[in-house]
């Protein structure tokens, strides 16, 4: 006879049907109890969903019904489910827009009875919502506290079609776990379509005005990191993660395989954006020489700071951007450093990130192929890089008609006559 399953282990018994089931106590939202049941083809395949949905109760993450307001199941993939697979700062970014503008608007509605209308109906209006309306819409606001529109004007701030298309991304992501679990028959985001985005045109620096900010920034302390940006276009985040042992000056290459971003107010160090950002880049001459000279000052700034050179104990060792006291630079500090930069330069202002698309079309401008490109700036594909450089390609698709010319002999003259022979 099977030994009998102690008082809070669940039970576990097979139905009719041939298949498995189990049953637990769990947590709602509100706090109290309720029997769950999960389902499964195997005895072994219940037993693990049960062994789950207990170790979650042990933690006090509730437990996720069909029934539940969808704010609240929110809160629970939040918890429980998003951080297993979103990095950080995207999970960051999908707590604030779920906090901010989809619970005010559709919290209280229950997860098995949101239609397609109510998200379409939420992102047209939310398109044209002022967003400090929008924030906190649901709320009673104390009176020095209401929104503009309620004291007769309008800050006419709009979210922007990215901050739409994230919001219907959080949305299609969670309900798509919903589905997972059972908890809904249909993904109803999934239905409404993908709100479009007009792709700005990347703006790059041309070679001339290249060549002055990093003139200006020759006095600079991170001069180093202006010219490593410029010239393999590493992301701001890629360029602060790396340490000497990620660079061979001798053999004059990088190579990328984390970065560092600011999580609320913590600096986190993570692995790099997609899986083909781990790669090794080749570095110029150029770069290897700045380098080399910010090492030497690297050193000396240690002996300086003497026992006030104190790196944080948890970050990798060795990072060659780091502030007079050892410590990893803030990525944020950088847009103010290059904003001073570009006007002692007298250049345009232009973000961090464009510095990145500076290095794509100098070397587009020098011939170099979509490839290689891809596989410098770390793309995911491509597709990609012919995008976002498809307007910056003019010079190249150009070069390509003349040599299409040269190879067809389209520019020697026609009808010229040739040289009678020395009979004739």
């Amino acid at each position: 006879m099977a030994k009998r399953r102690a008082n809070g282990e669940g039970t576990i018994t097979k139905r009719k049907d041939g298949r498995y089931q189990a049953a637990a106590y769990v947590f709602r939202p509100d706090g109290t109890r309720t029997r769950k049941f999960v389902y499964g083809k195997t005895r072994d395949e219940v037993a693990g969903k049960l062994t789950e949905l207990q170790e979650k109760t042990r933690q006090g993450i509730p437990a996720a019904s069909s029934t539940m307001a969808f704010g609240d199941y929110l809160t629970y993939w939040l918890a429980a489910i998003a951080p297993e697979r979103l990095k950080p700062a995207t999970l960051s970014s999908y707590e604030g827009l779920s906090r901010l503008y989809i619970r005010p608007a559709l919290g209280k509605k229950k997860l098995n009875r949101l239609s397609p209308a109510d998200v379409r109906r939420f992102l047209t209006d939310f398109k044209v919502s002022c967003l400090c309306c929008l924030r906190g819409a649901d709320k009673e606001r104390p009176e020095g506290k209401r929104n503009c529109c309620a004291v007769g004007r309008c800050c006419k701030r709009r979210p922007s079609a990215r901050t739409v298309q994230y919001i219907h991304a959080v949305l299609r992501s969670a309900l798509q776990q919903a589905m997972r679990e059972e908890l809904i028959a249909r993904n109803v985001a999934r239905i409404v379509e993908t709100p479009t985005v007009d792709t700005k045109e990347v703006r790059p620096l041309d070679p001339a005005e290249v060549r002055m900010l990093l003139k200006t920034a020759e006095s600079h302390r991170l001069y180093a990191l202006w010219v490593l940006l410029i010239s393999t276009g590493l992301r701001r985040g890629e360029a602060l993660g790396l340490t000497w042992s990620d660079v061979d000056l001798a053999g004059g290459q990088v190579r990328v395989r984390r970065n560092v971003q600011r999580i609320r107010r913590e600096l986190i160090f993570g692995t790099p954006k997609t899986t083909r950002s781990v790669r090794t880049v080749a570095l110029s001459k150029g770069c290897v020489q700045a380098l080399t000279v910010h090492r030497e000052q690297q050193e000396r700034e240690r002996k300086v700071a003497g026992p006030k050179w104190k790196p944080v104990p948890e970050h990798p060792t060795g990072l060659i951007f780091t502030t007079m006291t050892g410590r990893v630079t803030d990525p944020r500090s950088l847009n103010r450093m290059l904003t001073i930069l570009c006007r002692d330069a007298k250049v345009r202002r232009v973000r961090v990130h464009d510095l990145r698309h500076t290095c794509a079309s100098l070397l587009l401008a020098q011939g170099v192929d979509a490839r290689t490109i891809m596989e410098t700036l770390g793309h995911s594909t491509i597709t990609m890089t012919l995008d976002t450089y498809a307007h910056v390609m003019d010079t190249t698709l150009r070069a390509a008609a003349e040599r299409m010319d040269d190879a067809l002999e389209f520019g020697s003259k026609k009808g010229e006559e040739t040289e009678p022979d020395g009979d004739a």
